[in-house]
């Protein structure tokens, strides 16, 4: 029996063995970066975006599923609008009357012009006739007095045109108010992207802010990585750099740095780096090309995992060349759409 147990102890200690030698030899990373490079793992990522409702009410329409890739100016959900067309018909009514009103006030403004000239004339007649003794005193002051009351009258006319005149603007900002809450109701794309969850389906009644859908975008889409001080302080904006997923070993994808920490962090427990780890980290992230993933919308896929390399500048300002297995075609990092490929007679096999 004894035996028997020394025999399994030993199968398992060179099983081990064996396994230990297979990944050093085939899976395990081939030794430290070269020198004027550095790397970190990472996954590819984009932001996600929630299309939301910015007012509360019944969904009516969503005209999308997940995994659909949207452009931007899509519509993508419909809130259902009975309520307020009926507010933005009330709205129109509204300024038409506000408007008839506005009319007649300015009508009542002809009318006391009329009214002070036609006061002004015999105010000016009576003072000719007083100078000759052919009229009283009383008789002047009252024309005076109607010419008085005339021009009091041209001015509230006046004023009450414009008040009316502004009545209307705020019928007219009223229904412009109501008309984008109408345009609120459709749902649209805000950039490019794919559908990650529907979550809302039609007839759920939301608040406002209630979320509907939440996107992928596609107009960044990005790795990031973590590096030690010494190489992260020699890494700049704008830098050249290559990704390396794991699904496509041999297919390097062209990048530029776009944000280097300012400040250095804990290194995550998820992130394990080919040196050895340190303590404190930078968080370094690198962009692929907005035209290299507007040309493949279809196939780009987040949370693919890899590996990210970045150039070190030397001391005097130079950057070393590429290695080989990180130079790019731009037809190698991603498949070719079946038009581009007849165009280019260039095929993924090629």
């Amino acid at each position: 029996m004894s035996r028997r147990v020394s025999i399994l102890l030993v199968l398992a200690v060179l099983a081990g063995l064996l396994g230990f030698a297979i990944w050093k030899v085939f899976l395990a990373p081939s030794g430290l970066p070269p020198e004027g490079f550095a790397r970190g793992n990472g996954r590819i990522e984009a932001d996600l975006v929630d299309v939301s409702t910015r007012l509360a009410g019944r969904v009516a329409k969503v005209a999308v599923q997940e995994g659909d890739l949207v452009a931007e100016g899509d519509v993508l959900a419909v809130m259902d609008t009975a309520e307020l067309e009926a507010q933005q018909a009330r709205a129109q009514a509204a300024v038409a009357s506000a408007q008839a009103a506005v009319a007649v006030a300015k009508a009542g403004v002809t009318k006391a012009e009329a009214s002070l000239a036609l006061a002004q004339s015999e105010q000016a007649r009576a003072e000719t006739l007083s100078e000759r003794d052919v009229i009283s005193r009383d008789s002047l002051d009252i024309r005076r007095t109607e010419a008085q009351l005339a021009e009091a009258g041209l001015i509230a006319s006046k004023a009450e045109a414009r008040a009316k005149e502004r009545a209307v603007d705020a019928e007219i900002a009223n229904q412009h108010e109501i008309e984008a809450r109408i345009a609120d109701s459709t749902l649209y794309a805000p950039v490019p992207g794919r559908v990650l969850y529907r979550l809302a389906q039609p007839g759920e009644v939301l608040g406002s802010g209630g979320k509907v859908l939440t996107l992928v975008s596609l107009g960044n889409v990005y790795m990031e990585f973590f590096l030690p001080a010494g190489p992260a302080t020699r890494v700049q904006m704008g830098d050249e750099a290559r990704i390396v997923v794991d699904v496509m070993p041999d297919v390097a994808i062209p990048a530029k740095v776009s944000f280097v920490a300012p400040q250095a962090q804990f290194t995550p427990k998820q992130v394990e780096t080919i040196a050895e780890r340190e303590s404190l980290m930078f968080r370094v992230r690198v962009r692929i090309p907005q035209q290299m993933v507007e040309a493949r919308l279809a196939q780009v896929k987040t949370g693919v995992r890899g590996v990210a390399w970045v150039r070190l500048a030397s001391p005097d300002g130079t950057m070393p060349d590429w290695p080989e297995s990180l130079t790019p075609k731009v037809v190698d990092v991603l498949p070719a759409p079946a038009a581009e490929a007849a165009e280019t007679g260039t095929g993924t096999g090629q």
